[in-house]
């Protein structure tokens, strides 16, 4: 029987062309980067001890497409199906089971498969055999995808910053798809549960997230945790912004994590002028009328900037920003800084720059949210969205003026889709229908979660304070009969 040859698939002639115009003589001369050895040595321990290395190929995610040789790729998906299927895995049947599906001349015949048998005397070195092959595939695949890149570029693409965009998500798809998941055991898991349920028996542990210094809202939530989107939602002037920098405010400055804030509407200045003072407790409006602060608030006000200025705290204030620049911002500074939560001020301020998105508004809020989402799950960190309600609460009656619902998110019902918890937030003195029972505010407002995809939903009393731009944990009242 005649062996076909398996040729090494070098790369196309027409590679990446120089600024001169001239082409890079290396994609011509140079094949990919491989590694012949290694991939014969990893079959050859899969068909000498096919219970041990095949089950640990499969575990370390090693699939055809890892294989520079097209034959051994196509060998090794004939093991894996083989051995999958019940089959006793041995040269003879394994070569009559190629023969039979005409896949034994692909391969290069049977001295092909004998000499790939014998290559490796011992399996002693499959790991780090394993390793070689997925690493030269890696290589592989970053000069495959710089490589359209740079025909795209040469193309002068329409949308410069989308292309950039999917640059830096090819990029991370690679790594994404390097990574091996350890599969943790039964015993291993129930002991992390049980050291859970110790600790919190002893008063140790009771959220598993990060806090939010709300109480209520920690256990009906379980704290912040990734990759949670948490869209809160309101009327204007119902203090969406400052909810969500309370927020903020705890998480880096209390409790000191990097956190990053995509602020579409204030300036950072703005932010830090409001933050500062709302947590040195501190009326800034007091400025403007000529109060003089005493000692004492001097003191509040300087411990207050001290702490935020120390803080792990980040504020781009690009208005109108696109969904492609926050992720492309996000990730270098999650990659640097480690952030571990992320916050917009607000969603539909932001823009979509595909084209599906400027034919339909319905369409670019789907694409914002839903990019947002896949960001969280991305960076395996909760993020905290702010969203307009539209009038529906107006439009509502008697005891349920104002009364927000989730079908009052503006504009795309994606959002509450794409949500895990939706807060709308709720003061009811913004309905009075006189002065006098505005001038009489107690400060009254609810968080209503009406979303919680792994808890309880239900209302949450909180207190705001307009001249310090903070809502504080409110203590329950019992309804009237």
């Amino acid at each position: 029987m005649a062996i076909k040859e398996d040729k090494p698939p070098f790369e196309e002639k027409d590679g990446p062309k120089l600024q001169d115009g001239k082409k890079d003589q290396r994609d011509e001369l140079t094949p990919p980067p491989h590694a012949i050895g290694p991939e014969k040595s990893v079959l050859s321990s899969m068909i000498q001890d096919p219970e041990e290395y095949i089950g640990r190929a499969v575990e370390g995610q090693l699939t055809a497409a890892h294989f520079y040789m097209p034959s051994h790729g196509k060998l090794f998906q004939v093991l894996v199906e083989h051995f999958e299927s019940g089959k006793t895995v041995e040269l003879v049947a394994l070569s009559q089971h190629l023969m039979d599906r005409d896949l034994l001349d692909g391969i290069g015949g049977p001295s092909a498969i004998t000499e790939i048998y014998t290559f490796a005397p011992t399996a002693a070195h499959f790991d780090s055999h394993l390793s070689i092959v997925k690493e030269k595939f890696i290589l592989r695949n970053i000069i495959k995808s710089c490589t359209e890149s740079i025909t795209t570029a040469y193309d002068d693409p329409e949308d410069v910053q989308e292309f950039l965009d999917s640059v830096e998500q090819k990029v991370l798809e690679i790594r994404e798809a390097s990574e091996t998941t350890e599969e943790m055991d039964v015993k291993t898991a129930v002991s992390e549960v049980m050291v859970y349920l110790q600790e919190f028996l002893a008063g140790d542990r009771g959220i598993s997230g990060m806090t939010t210094g709300y109480g209520e809202l920690d256990k009906m939530i379980n704290g912040l945790k990734a990759p949670d989107m948490f869209v809160i939602a309101a009327r204007p002037s119902m203090g969406k912004t400052s909810f969500m920098m309370n927020l903020i405010e705890h998480i880096a400055i209390t409790s000191d994590k990097p956190a990053m804030v995509f602020s579409c509407e204030m300036s950072t200045v703005q932010i830090v002028q409001r933050l500062v003072f709302s947590r040195a407790r501190f009326e800034f409006q007091k400025l403007t009328k000529g109060y003089q602060p005493n000692k004492a608030d001097l003191k509040r006000i300087k411990d207050s900037s001290e702490e935020v200025a120390k803080s792990k705290l980040f504020i781009d204030d690009t208005a109108g920003i696109s969904i492609n620049d926050l992720r492309a911002k996000a990730r270098r500074k999650h990659r640097d800084e480690g952030i571990s939560v992320i916050a917009i001020d607000y969603l539909q301020l932001m823009k979509s720059t595909s084209k599906q998105a400027s034919n339909s508004r319905e369409r670019e809020i789907a694409e914002i949210s839903g990019g947002l989402k896949a960001l969280a799950k991305e960076l395996n960190v909760p993020v905290i969205v702010l969203a307009q309600l539209n009038r529906g609460p107006e439009a509502r009656t008697g005891s349920s003026l104002g009364v927000p619902r989730m079908s009052d998110l503006r504009e795309s019902g994606s959002i509450e889709q794409d949500a895990d918890m939706v807060g709308l937030l709720y003061r009811k003195v913004y309905y009075a229908d006189n002065q006098d029972d505005r001038d009489e505010d107690d400060g009254e407002a609810e968080l209503v979660l009406a979303k919680n995809r792994n808890g309880p939903t239900g209302n949450i009393p909180l207190t705001f304070l307009p001249a310090l731009m903070r809502f504080e944990t409110r203590a329950f009242s019992p309804e009237p009969n």
